[in-house]
């Protein structure tokens, strides 16, 4: 297996919304999305799969050194290896990936959050960064379109926790910052055994109008000369968005007991209509 067949396979058994929006890309743009998608499954699936808190220590302290060996031209993963023409291709910053694995050691070291300005440095970490790097792979004319894949980045980790609250629950993590709870009347108890209530609705609706603020302000901030460049990331937006207004029409506190997700054909009409919506 190649380094890009490897990276590929990571990612389509990902079943993530976002690898719907990469087949829409040209070839050579679509393996460089897939290979830092890869990474960001690598290092995420190290926090997730690993109970033991020192062996998970000790792989994100390997990929650290990965990412330094990528850098030095002499990487050894194939993810990495997958990386290497990418990086300077696209001018990818060493720090952005140092980045993404700080915030996943965050998981290690946080199961709670006391409040937004906390949880938005795990927000900006894991998914405004892997924003950046994107939009720099997809192509940017004005660096304001890097403003926007930050706060889209922000939009989509907010939605992600807004879907699994119950299953981070489980988990016993909570990403809700906990002075909102506070504020309306949620105990993490109530979170942690799943409890359905109006106070727990109210405070999921206030998540999903801080996600939908987050979504505004990104697609205000894309300059028009780069529409057509960051087609892609609209095409997430479409998903995630759609995505999240459901679990808001759903009832918001159902996320507790279930998950909510949209079907495969769903999301590939969703991606393919997007597509030609901003076609130029």
């Amino acid at each position: 297996m190649t380094p890009k067949q490897y990276c590929q396979e990571k990612a389509s058994k990902s079943g993530s919304s976002f690898y719907y929006s990469f087949m829409f890309l040209p070839k050579q743009k679509r393996e460089a999305i897939i290979a830092l998608y890869a990474f960001c499954r690598e290092v995420d699936d190290v926090v997730d799969e690993c109970t033991e808190l020192k062996v998970a220590q000790v792989k994100l302290a390997w990929w650290k050194d990965e990412v330094r060996n990528l850098y030095l031209k002499k990487p050894i993963h194939p993810v990495t290896k997958a990386l290497e023409q990418v990086i300077h291709q696209y001018q990818l910053d060493e720090e952005h990936f140092h980045e993404i694995i700080d915030g996943m050691e965050m998981d290690l070291n946080f199961n709670r959050y006391e409040d937004f300005k906390q949880l938005q440095l795990y927000c900006y970490r894991v998914a405004s960064v892997v924003g950046i790097l994107s939009a720099q792979i997809f192509g940017f004319e004005n660096r304001k379109t890097l403003k926007f894949a930050h706060d889209l980045g922000m939009a989509f980790q907010l939605t992600n926790i807004i879907r699994d609250v119950g299953e981070d629950a489980r988990r016993n993590r909570i990403y809700i910052p906990l002075d909102e709870l506070a504020k309306f009347n949620v105990t993490e108890d109530d979170i942690l055994k799943s409890r359905e209530s109006d106070a727990v609705k109210k405070l999921l609706d206030a998540q999903i109008e801080r996600a939908e603020m987050y979504y505004d302000k990104a697609l205000n901030e894309l300059p028009a000369d780069d529409k057509n460049n960051q087609r892609v990331g609209l095409i997430m937006t479409a998903i995630y968005r759609t995505l999240l207004r459901e679990i808001k029409a759903d009832g918001a506190e159902k996320v507790l007991n279930a998950r909510i997700s949209l079907g495969t054909l769903r999301k590939l009409w969703i991606a393919f209509s997007t597509w030609l919506k901003h076609l130029v």
